[in-house]
């Protein structure tokens, strides 16, 4: 038997709507959309920042479940009926009480929009202070048991990068965009990511690079041996939508990459 979620029981309820907007993760190898992040905004498209500054600590676990529950119902309406994609979703470690019973509501809108369990990526983020390393673990190891990708967000950024991923590792790191920016200009950026692509190959961890704003910065990780890319020079999030996407442009610079591999 499940055991109970303290969360389900004395959480307050949201007094606010929102919804997502979805932006694209490409791979690098096929040229192809790889999945979709979930972003959280308001119902007139406001930013993240301003839900999740109404989001008071009372509220956290009732905002996390319904962040999953939102994220796969658009997703089930949006994508394309192979289901092929993945949908990556945040979601706040802090927020998970009981791993397993925490997932009831993930688990009952993946069945109910028939969403396949393992198109799903839930990301926790650095940014957020992992109070108790051995939850966090529970956590992961739940996740994956019930089929589910792992991803560590901002990595780069915010708390105990590498004593983090010393703990536990996840199916995937996504690099954070301070590393990223100007990274074809900077030979330390570039060492450190080579570095990290290295760490990623040796652990079995695939990487993801975030923030790509310009040809130059893609063509510079994909020679570093990075397949997963996100940013604005692939499409800005839309809200709502699947934004449209130019793969002819993407292909012609992957091509660049091959001729010069």
């Amino acid at each position: 038997m499940t055991a109970a979620c303290p969360g389900c029981q004395t959480s307050t309820p949201l007094d606010f709507d929102f919804s997502m907007a979805f932006q694209p993760i490409m791979d690098a190898e096929s040229g192809q959309v790889w999945g979709y992040e979930a972003l959280v905004r308001g119902r007139n498209g406001e930013g993240a920042a301003a839900i999740l500054s109404r989001v008071t600590p009372e509220q956290r676990y009732r905002f996390d479940q319904a962040c999953r529950v939102k994220a796969l119902e658009l997703a089930a309406r949006l994508f394309p009926r192979d289901m092929s994609c993945k949908l990556s979703i945040n979601f706040l470690p802090n927020a998970v009480y009981e791993p397993a019973a925490c997932l009831r509501a993930t688990l009952a809108a993946a069945r109910k929009t028939g969403f396949p369990r393992s198109s799903i990526m839930f990301e926790f983020t650095e940014n957020e202070e992992v109070v108790d390393t051995g939850h966090l673990q529970r956590i992961i190891t739940e996740y994956r048991r019930q089929g589910f990708i792992t991803a560590l967000d901002d990595f780069g950024a915010g708390y105990a990068g590498l004593s983090l991923l010393a703990n536990f590792q996840p199916d995937l790191i996504k690099i954070d965009m301070d590393l990223i920016r100007g990274i074809a200009e900077s030979r330390v950026r570039q060492s450190i990511v080579a570095a990290i692509a290295h760490l990623g190959r040796e652990l079995g961890i695939t990487l993801l690079a975030e923030g790509i704003e310009s040809e130059a910065e893609l063509l510079t990780l994909k020679a570093a041996g990075i397949r997963l890319f996100q940013g604005y020079y692939f499409a800005r999030p839309t809200f709502e939508a699947l934004p449209p996407i130019d793969l002819s442009g993407m292909a012609g610079t992957l091509e660049r990459v091959a001729r010069t591999a």
